[in-house]
């Protein structure tokens, strides 16, 4: 089949690499707002420069993959979808809930495919925790600990462009949440701090955070993050149940150090980043939407999830600047 891939930044060199190598696509063409960088990139892999994103929606390809500055993602999830293309596209699909839902009827209307990428659905550690939890592993659920950390604050100029820590950065710990519980959160409480550089502050924005997520069934889930963890990308969960607890995200490589006399030390070699950690879950999710395309699977990550999880981070977003509690039913009837 024949691919093409639309944006040429950090993410869409990656997954250009992934569909390269993949046996089923014969051909992958790369555009990109900056012309210079698809170029560049397509040359490196050998790939097709098809010149303009506009060029895209005429060169007869089987499906598209977004992986462009956000601001353009909901016009490109349109674009593909009035073209009758299955589309796959990084989160979010846009930064606010009317871009969300506008993108979504699109996609309906045109009854065609859109696979959301949040690729933590695909990591194996949350995969098994997943399995262990729908099977009875560790009884009645009560906690759920989530946690991801950058090792340092992305560009001063992509924090006003980002939809703010929480759409950003949490929103994967809120659809992972729900894809391994299989609950939906019901109510939130967030908080967030900015103790670091001026410009998260300047754009409204905190550069670490906390929420209290209560379960549809009372279960407890706490999720943090943070711009500023020196260690190492840090991203786990902790699920505990009456009978049982078990962790995703530790490992030889998890950038955490124990006080114990006999604790683990710190990891010689900690994750610096979340393509180096989720390398093998960001391969998968392409395969997945490959076999999408060919007719093969069902759609793993339909565009509602994003929706989902976006709901979560308003909820969160409005929590901490109201200083209350927000049932995410309240943030549903605005849609």
């Amino acid at each position: 089949m024949r691919i093409a891939l639309i944006g040429a930044g950090r993410i869409g060199a990656f997954h250009a690499r992934a569909l390269r190598d993949h046996e089923d696509v014969a051909e992958l063409l790369i555009a990109d707002a900056d012309p210079a960088r698809a170029a560049d990139l397509a040359a490196g892999l050998g790939a097709v420069d098809v010149g303009s994103v506009d060029a895209v929606f005429g060169a007869g390809v089987d499906a598209v993959v977004i992986t462009s500055a956000t601001a353009a993602h909901a016009e490109l999830i349109g674009r593909a979808a009035r073209a009758g293309l299955p589309a796959f596209c990084e989160k979010p699909i846009a930064t606010d809930l009317p871009g969300t839902v506008a993108a979504l009827r699109e996609v309906e209307a045109a009854g065609s495919v859109l696979q959301i990428g949040f690729q933590r659905r695909f990591d194996a550690g949350y995969r098994a925790a997943r399995e262990a939890v729908r099977a009875g592993k560790l009884g009645r659920l009560h906690t759920v600990r989530a946690i991801t950390s950058d090792p340092e604050p992305p560009p001063a100029a992509y924090v006003p462009l980002s939809g703010g820590l929480y759409r950003d950065c949490l929103i994967h710990d809120f659809d992972i949440l729900r894809w391994v519980t299989g609950r939906e959160v019901a109510e939130v409480y967030a908080t967030g701090a900015n103790g670091g550089a001026d410009f998260f502050a300047a754009a409204g924005d905190v550069d670490t955070a906390a929420a209290l997520l209560t379960l549809d069934d009372g279960t407890l889930a706490t999720a943090t993050a943070t711009r500023y963890n020196g260690a190492g990308y840090d991203v786990r969960m902790e699920l505990a149940g009456e009978d049982d607890q078990l962790a995703v995200g530790v490992d030889a490589r998890t950038p955490l150090t124990s006080t114990e006399p006999d604790g683990a030390p710190a990891p010689a070699h900690p994750w610096g980043g979340f393509l180096e950690r989720f390398a093998p879950a960001y391969r998968a999710e392409l395969r997945a939407f490959v076999d999408v395309v060919k007719g093969a699977s069902g759609n793993p990550c339909e565009g509602r999830e994003a929706l989902n999880a976006l709901l979560v981070a308003e909820a969160c977003e409005v929590s901490r600047r109201e200083h209350r509690p927000v049932r995410v039913a309240e943030i549903a009837e605005r849609v």
